[in-house]
């Protein structure tokens, strides 16, 4: 049996059976077990030189992270697939996530995993083939903070237009903290500045860059904030590419203005502030307003304030001239009296009114009582009328109502009669068939009376 270790020995001849048998040759071949053929296999792989140190293009599939902190996927290309394991130790050093379909370039070692009996890739150093690393991680981190909302407008805030103090997260030996203070100085000298100086490059620089942002805030003493610092190249701006300096920027109570580099530099942390500078003079004119300006504005407004002013008492002194030139203001005195005989006047006016409308309604009463008066059925009778009714009660109008022999009564002005009717001629009203004669004390008893005139 060829393979790995055997050992040399004379020569045999061929065996005369179907295949070969480890005794067959003469000398017997060790029989080996799986494990001890795998192990064989994984010393020639690990003591090969050309495998120890390899680089392998392919593309991703199959990636899982396990909650070990260790990465499995597999690396495959049109022929062929390869099975890959990165260890935590190196997968904590990943500036991208690897996904399935994505290209990359794998270096590591080649080994065996002797349970499965397989050789896989030990990987130590992971990136994208044909796009750098800095910039694959940057956009899987720019999306996934978009995801968040750390870059909607919606919460972008105004500056405040005229600040007391505004604070600065930069280098202290930079020169963007000369520009800054220099523009902002310049614009308005009795600005207060307050500096926190913090590396802006290298190991430690994004936590210290956070932590400042976040020192700005618990003091609460400045208005705005500016954070940033001078150009360089790309690597040298990743600082402000950090979640750390991304989140303080984005979770500030006060307004930040990011100025990181020049105008062609776009940062995370540009889309997470407020406002963003293209350099950190332009910062510096973003979050100062020229003092010139506004004392000469103030000025001008002071100046029609002035002359509102003045025109309003101008006016006002005019109206009180002419207030003062009307006799009423000018005597008082007289006014008042002739206000006093002017309402004199007015009363007499008004008692003389008052008499004439009274005597006016006492004439028509009178006229009225007279009227009533003519009506009354008593004045009828006091006129010499009579009223005649029967025994019921009944007025009589008419002769024939009633008939010889039967009582009537008589009602006069003062008094009434009580009589009998002798007799009934019927005709016209006031026309005597037969005259009669006023009854006498003996016939009255009886009841009867001769009429004469009307009443009487």
């Amino acid at each position: 049996m060829g393979g790995f270790g055997a050992s040399a020995g004379p020569a045999q001849p061929a065996s005369s059976g179907a295949f070969d048998t480890p005794w067959a040759a003469g000398a017997p071949a060790p029989v080996l077990t799986v494990s001890e053929l795998t192990a064989r296999i994984r010393q020639r792989l690990e003591t090969d030189a050309r495998l120890r140190q390899v680089w392998v293009r392919g593309e991703i599939n199959s990636c899982k992270r396990h909650s070990s902190g260790h990465l499995y996927f597999t690396l495959q290309d049109e022929g062929a697939t390869l099975r890959c394991v990165m260890f935590r130790s190196a997968a904590r050093h990943l500036t991208f996530t690897p996904e399935d379909g994505m290209e990359v370039i794998a270096q590591g070692r080649v080994g065996v995993y002797e349970p499965a009996g397989t050789y896989q890739l030990y990987v130590d150093a992971l990136e994208p083939a044909g796009l750098g690393a800095l910039y694959l991680a940057l956009e899987q981190r720019r999306r996934r903070l978009a995801r968040e909302g750390l870059f909607d407008p919606q919460r972008k805030r105004p500056l405040p237009p005229f600040p007391r103090c505004i604070g600065v997260v930069t280098s202290a030996d930079g020169a963007a903290l000369r520009d800054i203070l220099r523009v902002a100085l310049g614009r308005h000298p009795r600005l207060r500045v307050v500096v926190a100086p913090v590396p802006v490059q290298g190991e430690g620089a994004a936590e210290a860059i956070a932590a400042a942002i976040a020192r700005f805030n618990r003091w609460g003493g400045a208005d705005v904030l500016i954070v940033g610092r001078g150009g360089g190249a790309r690597e040298d701006l990743w600082t402000f590419n950090e979640e750390v300096v991304v989140r303080a920027v984005a979770s500030s109570r006060i307004p930040v203005v990011s100025a990181v580099g020049h105008e062609i530099d776009v940062t995370l942390c540009d889309l997470a502030a407020d406002v963003r500078a293209p350099t950190p003079s332009a910062a510096a004119a973003l979050a100062v307003p020229e003092l010139g300006r506004l004392e000469a504005r103030l000025a001008e407004l002071a100046g029609r304030l002035e002359g509102a002013v003045r025109r309003r008492l101008e006016q006002a002194r005019q109206r009180l001239d002419e207030l003062a030139r009307r006799p009423g203001l000018r005597h008082p005195a007289q006014q008042v009296q002739a206000w006093r005989q002017r309402l004199r006047e007015l009363q007499q006016d008004l008692t003389r009114a008052a008499v004439w409308r009274v005597a006016g309604e006492r004439r028509r009463l009178e006229g009225l009582a007279g009227r009533l008066e003519a009506l009354s059925p008593l004045a009828v009778l006091r006129r010499g009328y009579s009223i005649t009714r029967d025994a019921e009660g009944r007025v009589l109008t008419d002769a024939t109502a009633v008939t010889p022999g039967q009582a009537i009564e008589v009602l006069l002005a003062r008094g009434r009669l009580e009589a009998e009717v002798r007799a009934v001629h019927p005709g016209a009203a006031g026309v005597a068939a037969e005259e009669t004669t006023p009854a006498t004390p003996s016939n009255r008893e009886e009841g009867t009376w001769k009429q004469g005139s009307p009443g009487r």
